[in-house]
């Protein structure tokens, strides 16, 4: 990546006016990963943890998941090592049935009738108000979200100048748009690509509910946009940019966690003749060409516009290189989930088996679709650990990233 002169005192880069941004990409219990990442990020800047140590990302972006860590972060960017410290301690104490139902009577409701709904739909056409919306109830995220996240703290800190601005991405099934909804300390103006729109918000519940609504897995959540409502669904959908929120919103750099392992969807053991693949790994490949895809895609084109800025003259036009790190899992999570599996309820986990979920060392499947939804401690602490190690691992390179940057 190509480097600019000056100096940053500070590990955000406010004090000479070029911000540091932080990107988490969306993937539901894969999540987990990015708290280990940043944990040892964390570390790194500030071996001692002090308490008055700046938050090194004056503007953070999540999706999905991602948003989810991005918001807590945010409501204590006064102290982001305290914020740090209790977003692990949520994610190594959690539980299925705290994001979404997994008990027979809430699984009945949804996955049993939705699956109804897919084979013998036809025959139930005169019952669309009895249909479900979807495969699972994330009813217990929003009444989590509620009692550890501080929307007015966050409004705080962006008053007091800890952090510049906190986005969240999803994507408008009403419209067609990939919405950024966005709240930040001073007036910013809106931008408006071809499908992507920039909305200025109050960040709320609805708004991370809507951006971890996966698709067919969770329902849609209805989100005011300019006064009118707009359903929306998993702000990973149609992101064609992931890293575009943070340059809009002022990053010169910008550090990525992503969960996607980099081999993850070209696996050296195949069989010669698999068999025709199940609900559980079509699912899986579908969710995983969502959340994955389009991070390595927009790396590389900001690698190419950071190259062709090196050989061109400024002309005003505010294209400015963009410093990039991206720190993603050192191994497939697919493999993980399917380890802990039997942590499941019993009642999910026969759901899932149904849709073909096995990890039978005979015949395992659907070890992606289960990466994105076994919210259980025993996963997500490996994931935790898996995150922290491949960070440390990169300590040089963290290293570099934050310190002064030199002609």
């Amino acid at each position: 990546m190509p480097t600019r002169p000056g100096n940053a005192p500070r590990p955000g880069g406010a004090a000479t006016g070029r911000p540091t941004g932080l990107v988490l990409t969306g993937g539901g219990a894969r999540a987990a990963y990015q708290v280990g990442a940043l944990g040892a990020v964390l570390e790194i800047l500030d071996p001692r943890a002090r308490p008055g140590f700046p938050n090194p990302f004056p503007i953070i972006c999540g999706t999905s998941a991602g948003a989810v860590n991005a918001t807590a972060l945010a409501c204590r960017a006064h102290r982001p090592h305290l914020a740090l410290r209790r977003i692990r301690r949520l994610w190594e104490s959690l539980e299925t049935g705290m994001v979404y139902r997994a008990d027979a009577p809430g699984l009945i409701r949804t996955g049993v009738r939705w699956l109804g709904l897919l084979s013998l739909g036809w025959m139930m056409s005169g019952q669309a108000r009895r249909r479900t919306q979807s495969l699972l109830d994330n009813a217990p995220l929003a009444d989590l979200l509620t009692r550890v996240l501080d929307f007015p703290q966050l409004q705080a800190n962006l008053s007091r100048g800890s952090l510049s601005a906190l986005a969240i991405t999803a994507s408008g099934y009403t419209s067609g748009e990939h919405l950024t909804f966005y709240q930040a300390g001073r007036p910013i103006e809106p931008w408006h690509r071809f499908l992507r729109r920039a909305v200025p918000a109050d960040i709320g519940i609805d708004h991370l509910m809507a951006s971890s609504a996966i698709p067919f897995v969770f329902p849609a959540r209805a989100v005011t946009v300019h006064g009118q409502v707009e359903w929306c669904g998993d702000g990973s959908m149609r992101q064609l940019a992931p890293i575009s929120p943070a340059i809009h919103l002022g990053a010169h750099r910008v550090l990525v966690i992503g969960t996607g392992y980099r081999d993850e969807t070209h696996p050296e053991d195949r069989a010669a003749a698999p068999p025709y693949p199940s609900l559980a790994q079509v699912a899986g490949h579908a969710l995983s060409s969502i959340f994955l895809d389009s991070l390595s895609g927009d790396v590389e084109r900001l690698e190419s516009t950071n190259a062709l800025l090196q050989h061109t003259p400024p002309d005003g036009d505010g294209m400015r290189p963009i410093d990039v790190l991206t720190l993603t899992p050192s191994r497939s999570l697919d493999l993980m989930a399917l380890e802990h599996l039997d942590a499941m309820p019993a009642e999910a986990r026969t759901l899932f088996r149904v849709l073909g979920v096995s990890s039978d060392p005979g015949r395992p499947g659907g070890g992606a679709l289960m990466s994105y939804l076994l919210f259980e401690a025993a996963y997500t602490r490996r994931l935790i650990e898996l995150g922290y190690a491949d960070t440390m691992r990169r300590i040089d390179e963290v290293t570099r990233f934050f310190e002064e940057a030199r002609a």
